[in-house]
């Protein structure tokens, strides 16, 4: 039984199961359920309005991380409905991916419930990857790194074509799902931190305690096809995935740069940019690449906003103790 190329596998049969981490990283899910409209915005909403509590570059960091996130979730789920549960067959894996895809649903109606609840136009936030080129870059970097999986004549059968799929989902899991995202989460919490915009803060930890999830699913999904398929893993594949992973910081670099152009709660975009190079080292260790940047974390108070018993650094160990979203305790 293998995770892709099993004509035995039949994808209604979902017992006896074969990858138990699928099945905990659905459950993980399921235990981190939450809807927008469970937070409230009204305190969101006195802020916007006010003259007197948002800078305007704060306001401009706020529109642009909305812009860039409510086309970037129908970006990921397009591969999820797509293209990888196309190409993924075993049950228990199928199982957790619409789970995954009904969590990208939950986030494009939280940018839906923002706009709704701040009075901002939908045409100016799900426009802004056309207008805002470093927005436009990391789009379209990931629409080029996952053509494979798009096109309807593509087989995963043979080595060639294994890593080719092995490199989109590198693409879409590691570098849209666990780079792209989190220069924009930083500057989100950042910005609840100082209690600013606390029901939006709130719901992008929510959003990233799900891309947490999706992440380490789409990682597990790469390491397993890599052990059932060792001979894929060449040292020149190795550093090409290396190089993929190192134009992503850049990517996501300029964009911090670009979406905090000056200091804002007290924090510059170096900060963010040396943030994305920490986490970049923790997703390349995750799939058994050296890590490249040597950064340390200017934001250890990000791992606080994934754990959920504190007890637990997120980035440091695989939660499995999770608690329904409901009953949370923000610290």
């Amino acid at each position: 039984m293998t995770i892709i190329n099993n004509s035995k596998t039949d994808p209604n049969k979902i017992l006896p199961m074969t990858y138990k981490w699928a099945r905990q990283h659905y459950k993980d899910g399921v235990a981190n359920n939450w809807t927008p409209e469970e937070i409230g915005m009204q305190k969101d909403v006195e802020q916007w309005k006010s003259t007197k509590v948002l800078s305007e570059t704060e306001r401009r960091l706020i529109m642009w991380n909305l812009g860039f996130f409510s086309t970037a979730e129908s970006l990921t789920a397009n591969n999820i409905v797509l293209a990888v549960y196309n190409h993924v067959t075993n049950p228990e894996c199928r199982q957790y991916l619409l789970r995954q895809a009904f969590e990208e649903a939950i986030h494009t109606d939280t940018f839906i419930y923002c706009c709704d609840s701040l009075g901002l136009d939908p045409e100016e936030i799900y426009t802004m990857y056309t207008s805002i080129p470093s927005i436009r870059a990391k789009d379209d970097y990931v629409v080029e790194l996952t053509q494979s999986v798009f096109d309807p004549n593509f087989k995963t059968q043979g080595t060639e074509n294994i890593r080719r799929f092995v490199r989109d989902l590198v693409g879409y899991y590691v570098i849209m799902e666990g780079i792209f995202f989190y220069a924009g989460f930083a500057m989100m919490l950042a910005l609840k931190r100082q209690n600013k915009m606390v029901g939006i803060g709130e719901q992008f930890e929510f959003i990233m305690r799900d891309e947490s999830i999706h992440l380490a699913f789409g990682c597990d999904i790469i390491n397993t096809i890599k052990s059932e398929n060792p001979e894929i893993w060449t040292a020149e594949f190795q550093e090409e995935l290396t190089r993929l992973i190192r134009k992503a910081v850049e990517l996501e670099s300029a964009y911090a740069y670009d979406a905090c152009s000056q200091r804002v709660l007290g924090i510059n975009a170096t900060q963010f940019s040396n943030y994305v190079e920490h986490i970049a080292d923790r997703r390349l260790e995750r799939i058994n690449l050296p890590k490249i940047y040597g950064t340390e974390n200017p934001f250890p108070w990000m791992s606080q906003s994934t754990d959920l018993t504190k007890e637990k650094n997120f980035f440091e160990t695989r939660v499995t103790e999770y608690q329904s979203a409901g009953r949370l305790d923000w610290e």
